[in-house]
């Protein structure tokens, strides 16, 4: 057992090649709000549902405030929990806009997956069993 507990994903950081084309899309395909403080100056811009979400930066090789380290780091996916209920609601909500979407079956979970405008796969997930039973 470890001395501190997790609470939830706080934030996935991407790399996008338009900032406001992914604001735009993050907002809206999946309905997150934009969250940007002025001290910040132009990024990180935080995409977010409640208080979890993405961190859009810029894909800039060439920015001093960039760190050299980060610049070409490229996730695989991230996944946004969401009630059964909204998994329908939201396939309904991708069609609607023409969005593109695979449904995968793990068992436990259902999922589908889409891609942003920088071809980041971004999964929509639920829980098919009993919240209490699966997270033990």
């Amino acid at each position: 057992m470890h001395s501190f507990n997790i609470n939830f994903l706080d934030h996935v950081a991407i790399r996008v090649k338009d900032m406001e084309l992914s604001i735009k899309w993050y907002s809206r395909v999946l309905g997150l709000k934009k969250y940007q403080l002025e001290k910040w100056g132009e990024f990180p811009v935080f995409m977010l549902s409640g208080k979890s979400g993405i961190a859009i930066f810029p894909a800039n090789l060439e920015h001093e405030k960039l760190n050299l380290e980060s610049r070409h780091v490229k996730i695989d996916h991230f996944a946004f929990n969401v009630s059964n209920e909204d998994f329908t609601k939201a396939q309904k909500h991708f069609k609607s806009l023409g969005e593109t979407y695979d449904f995968q079956d793990h068992i436990y979970f259902h999922s589908i997956y889409l891609k942003d405008p920088d071809n980041h796969t971004v999964e929509l997930t639920t829980l098919l069993v009993d919240e209490d039973s699966f997270y033990k």
